[in-house]
This record gives C-alpha cells, structure tokens and sequence, in this order.
C-alpha cells in the first residue's frame, strides 16, 4: 500500500515520476494498491471559488466540491501508467465501497469493502484509490479532513492487510520539530505510535492524526518516506516491538489557536455545550476550570464561528458569557514519561520567564505537556526547547 500527497503529484511531471516509481514497485513482484491526494493547491482552490459564492457554503455541498480534486489526480495517474504499459485502474472511494458516518469535512471511516479491491488485483491491475473521502449510509459523499488521504491509506492496508503502509511525502520522515521552525530539527528513524499520535494532533503536519489512530487499532506496519529522494524514512512502531526509543521524542507546534473563556455557564449548559462539539466534531484541549461556573478551553480558529453560534444559541435559554482570545499558538512537547521527568515543566517555566512570555495555559500529561501562548513567542520558546530538551537529552 502506498500514499503520494499532493505535493508529489502537483505537476504533470511528478505524476510521471510516481508513475515510474510504481513501476519498479511492480517489477520487484508486489502488488500495488496506490492512494492519491489532489493535485496540490487545488483543495484550496475549489473551497475558495465556494467561499467566493458564499462565506458559510453548505459543508455537504463543500464535500461533494473538494472530493473532485481526488478525481482528477487519479485518472492522471493511471493515464500515466497505461502509457507505459502497465494496467491501471482508478477507482473513487465509492466505487471501492469506504463507508463513513454522516459528519461531513471531517468523517470518520466505518468499514472498508474489499471485493472491488482484490477484483482488480487478481486481473493484474495496479489500483488508483481516490483519497480523503468516502460516502454515508445515505450515498453522500464524505471527506475525512484535511490529510486525510494518509488515513484512507491506513484503512485501506488494514482491510487488505498489506505488508507495510508507505506514506510517500515531501519530506523524508518524522521530525524532531518543524524545520521551517527549527533549523536543527532532525529526523526520527523511529517513532513509537504513541507520541506519534500526540505529534500529529498537535501540530505536526506530517500524517493526519486519525491515520495513526487506525493505524494503532490495527496494527498496520506505517512508514513515512520521500518522494523525492530514496530513504527508509521513519518508521511508527507499537507496543512490544522491542526498539530503543528517546526519552522525549519531538515538539509539536500549532499556530491559529483560540483561547475560549464562559463564565456563568451552569455545570448542565457545559454538559450541552460539550455534546454538540461531539456531534459537530469540533476538537478542544487544555481544559480549565477556572472556578464556580467559568471554564476555558482553546481550539483551533477554524472552528470558532461555529462554536460561537453554539454559545450564542445554548445563552438564549439561560445567560452566560464568553471572552474569545486570539493571536494564540500551542507548543507541546512529546515524549514517554514527560510528566515523571520534573526538569521538562522546569525548564519550559524558565523559558517562558526568559522571553517574558506569560503563558495563557499549561498542561500536562503522560507523554506531553502543552503551553498556549501568544504566537509572536512560539519560534524562539521552540528553538530554545529543542536545544534544551532534545538536543542535549536525546
């Protein structure tokens, strides 16, 4: 099983270089299931030409738009390969048969059929499946969030329980920490599934965070690689697999952060208010209870406008009231045994007294502890942490 993003079928050239890529993966004897991205910048595209029609467009008809990005990028892909003589066939997520719920631009995958699948590979075809979407139990199309072609590949490997998942991207692996952030970020051989997951669902943008969910679920072997240059990439390995890992495994940042602030609020409205975000799917962390009927909480800027209408509608029934703090970014720093190791939070508070950096929340779990903080700060607190932390640590 293997994934290309959108960066590495963003041109027709790279198509054609994947398209040879495949083929070598061929003549060493494998069968191939390939999942692909669109092209890159057109999501971003199509959802512009929708925002230009209407600022809050219709999210089921905002995935029957984006899902088309898929469409194309396979068909090329497989124009690609027949050209070069080696049967080829793309399938959307429909025709494969990937049943998800009804939540649309961030549903989750319920079943995989495989009968279409294994169809295609007993004639010899190498199998073009369109990423980051599904259908409902109503026939709708679905998408699973942005990155989330990287968890329709995992799916799919765990349903045809393939040997390995590759993940083929514009970088060559898991990182200690951004680049673009940190120049003396470096790369992670190996990467225990644990903090993998922590790592991608604060902010590290390498695999979609549900992708490394599924993948733990099922025990589906994970590697992330280049597209652009052979290496072994990194590996997520689980439980009991008996390799050596690091203390503290990287340092995840997040950007575009919103600290949420309702006083007032009854303990039943927050029950409510916590329903709907489940409905609605909208992620929150760093909880706090900051006293008799007042919480915080942060989450990411994209979904304030639709828990701020939650707020307003839940307030019509019984007042309360709420402050929104933007201008906010996350950093979380990742590792087996964060909260035993004393001298993390230690050395995070004496960072943040450093560069007058009053931190807006702090917590602290098993393998993280996330500070939210105003953005301005974040490079210098991660290149700092990094040195500190990881560098001399590790």
């Amino acid at each position: 099983m293997q994934k290309f993003g959108g960066t590495s079928v963003g041109t027709p050239e790279r198509i054609e270089a994947v398209a040879e890529q495949l083929t070598e993966t061929v003549r060493a004897g494998h069968k191939v299931v390939v999942v692909v991205s669109a092209m890159a910048g057109e999501t971003n595209r199509l959802l512009g030409l929708a925002h230009q029609i209407d600022s809050r467009p219709s999210t089921r008809e905002l995935d029957m738009l984006a899902a088309s990005g898929e469409q194309a990028s396979i068909a090329l892909l497989a124009i690609a390969l027949i050209k070069r003589g080696y049967p080829a066939v793309s399938l959307l997520a429909d025709q494969v048969g990937i049943l998800t719920d009804n939540k649309f631009s961030r549903a989750r995958i319920l079943s995989v059929a495989t009968e279409r699948l294994w169809q295609e590979l007993e004639q010899g075809h190498i199998v073009i499946v369109a990423g980051f979407q599904g259908r409902d139990i109503e026939g709708n199309i679905t998408t699973l969030g942005r990155g989330g072609s990287d968890t329709t590949a995992v799916a799919l490997a765990a349903a045809l329980k393939a040997d390995e998942c590759q993940i083929f991207t514009d970088v060559d692996g898991i990182y200690s920490i951004d680049p673009r952030i940190c120049a003396a970020a470096y790369r992670l051989p190996v990467v225990d599934s644990d903090s993998m997951l922590e790592l991608a669902s604060l902010g590290a943008k390498v695999l979609h965070s549900r992708s490394i969910e599924y993948a733990t679920t099922h025990q589906v072997p994970l590697r992330v690689l280049s597209s652009f240059k052979p290496d072994q990439g990194s590996l997520i390995c689980y439980q009991g697999a008996g390799m050596s890992l690091p203390k503290l495994t990287g340092i995840a940042c997040q950007k575009d952060e919103v600290w949420l602030q309702l006083t007032g609020i009854s303990t039943a409205q927050q029950t409510q208010l916590f329903k709907e975000f489940a409905r609605q799917s909208v992620e929150t962390d760093l909880f706090s209870l900051l006293g008799p009927q007042q919480i915080g909480f942060s989450l990411n800027r994209a979904d304030l406008t639709v828990v701020e209408d939650l707020c307003g509608e839940l307030a019509e029934k019984q007042r309360f009231d709420w402050l929104v703090f933007t201008g906010l970014a996350k950093l979380s720093v990742v590792g087996v045994g964060v909260k035993a190791n004393p001298e993390v939070m230690a050395v995070v508070l004496e960072q943040l007294q450093l560069l007058a950096a009053e931190p807006v929340a702090i917590q602290c779990s098993e393998i993280k502890l996330s500070v939210l903080l105003l953005e301005r700060h974040l490079v210098s607190l991660a290149n700092e942490l990094h040195r500190l932390l990881l560098i001399t640590e590790n």
